[in-house]
């Protein structure tokens, strides 16, 4: 191979190797800053292709999308002196990522650290002025404003734009949780005993009456009964009485028949002579 084509070629390679290393793409979502030995000298945030010196310049890419920073839970005094623990997040854009990187040196976690500080002190200075209910209430939305006007103040030196700022929840402590808990237990078994004194004291009322209304109606029952009964046996008497004066043997023979049936049960035995008058009435009956 000639040695003006290996050099041709050799010049091409190193030209695409030059022309690669100088361009580089912002894509759609993200923004860039050029560095120069670690300086910083421009700030690209429009999408498309650009250029920088190779081997001495490089770039360092930062989202253009809504980002969270969600820093740990904190515990918090209220304006009750009740303690609580908030859990809250905020979203985020970086609008200026030059000072961004000044400010936390491109470090996520350094932007976390730093400004979930101060989210946390907004927060810590907006909820010692409530009490618990409030955020409970419509008050909570004028807490909630607050809070992201505060962060909203100290974005700027952050190069960032705060979009929302929400407390995600807000608990009791776990001891004054279970304080809490026993309290509420204990009321309500205090509810539940009051509850069932006052249900057997109403079923002892009601069980007292039931006994009451009973004796009565048996009571109403026996004397009604025995009026009756005492009528029935008048008539009775009265009737037989008629009877016996229109046929005596009729009601000679009547009495002994009653006579048989209460003196001769099932399985009763006597011993009397066939010839008493008890036996009138059995076999053929003696003459007078």
């Amino acid at each position: 191979m000639p040695k003006k084509l290996v050099a041709f070629i050799i010049l091409l390679v190193g030209l695409f190797g030059l022309v690669s290393g100088s361009l580089f793409k912002v894509a759609e979502p993200v923004q860039a800053i050029v560095f120069q030995f670690g300086d910083p000298r421009r700030v690209i945030q429009e999408p498309g292709l650009n250029w920088k010196i190779p081997f001495i310049q490089d770039v360092q890419y930062f989202d253009k999308r809504v980002l969270n920073l969600d820093p740990q839970p904190a515990e918090l005094p209220l304006a009750d002196q009740k303690r609580i623990i908030v859990d809250t997040y905020a979203r985020y854009k970086i609008t200026d990522p030059l000072k961004y990187f000044q400010a936390v040196q491109g470090s996520e976690r350094a932007f976390t650290d730093s400004f979930g500080r101060i989210l946390n002190r907004s927060v810590r200075d907006a909820i010692a002025k409530v009490a618990m209910v409030d955020l409970l209430s419509e008050k909570r939305v004028s807490v909630m404003t607050e809070i992201t006007e505060s962060v909203r103040k100290a974005a700027p030196q952050y190069g960032v734009e705060i979009v929302d700022v929400r407390i995600g929840r807000a608990d009791l402590p776990a001891q004054i949780s279970n304080n809490v808990f026993d309290r509420m237990r204990t009321d309500r078994v205090q509810v539940a005993n009051r509850l069932r004194a006052e249900g057997d004291e109403i079923k002892q009322r009601i069980t007292a009456e039931a006994e009451r209304t009973k004796t009565v109606i048996l009571a109403e029952a026996r004397r009604t009964s025995n009026i009756l009964r005492g009528e029935g046996d008048a008539q009775r008497n009265v009737v037989l009485g008629e009877a016996y004066g229109k046929d005596p043997e009729f009601f000679r023979f009547y009495r002994s028949m009653e006579a048989y049936r209460e003196a001769l049960g099932e399985g009763t035995s006597m011993v009397l002579s066939p010839d008493s008058e008890f036996f009138t009435y059995f076999g053929t009956r003696p003459s007078k």
